[in-house]
């Protein structure tokens, strides 16, 4: 099914009022938010399906036995889940860039780590670099604001990569 900018819009609202009310139940707990990177108007389908497994799996795994409550949504607009853990930020964020820079699929995860106020901790503020382009050596967020890469370039990649994750299992 594909997307609209308007309906993409209004999940990323409730994405984050849902972020909000998990603050307000956990207070002083770190919240990650777990997306799926994936270009164009279709969010869903059996490649996010592979991405968004193998992420909240890498995620339990590293966070194993510090997980207070895990809440997972899989909407046309795309999988996300939200994992309240007692680990500090920094530390939650190390983790996170660890699976996002070294999982296989790591590089179609978005693990945002939250700070008290709600806004999303830099991988910059500590010490990793930018992402880069899935197709390029530019930062991710150049040739997304360019469009340097056309959706069928990306798509053909992240095709490439789910195929051989899937190949290893």
């Amino acid at each position: 099914m594909e997307i609209t900018l308007d309906k993409l819009l209004a999940s990323r609202d409730r994405r984050v009022e849902l972020q909000q009310k998990l603050r307000e139940k956990h207070p002083n707990l770190t919240i990650a938010c777990l997306t799926v990177i994936m270009p164009g108007n279709i969010k869903r389908n059996l490649c996010s399906l592979i991405v968004s497994q193998a992420a909240i799996n890498a995620i339990i795994n590293r966070l194993e036995g510090n997980i207070v409550d895990i809440v997972t949504r899989d909407l046309e607009t795309g999988f996300e889940a939200y994992v309240v853990t007692g680990i500090s930020q920094h530390d939650a964020k190390m983790i996170a860039c660890d699976i996002e820079d070294n999982h296989p699929l790591g590089r179609l995860f978005d693990i945002d780590i939250f700070d008290n106020d709600g806004m999303p901790v830099k991988r910059e503020t500590i010490g990793f670099a930018p992402r880069r382009c899935l197709l390029c050596d530019n930062e991710a967020r150049y040739c997304m604001r360019n469009r340097t890469h056309t959706p069928q370039e990306l798509n053909t990649k992240i095709q490439e990569m789910v195929d051989a994750y899937v190949q290893q299992l």
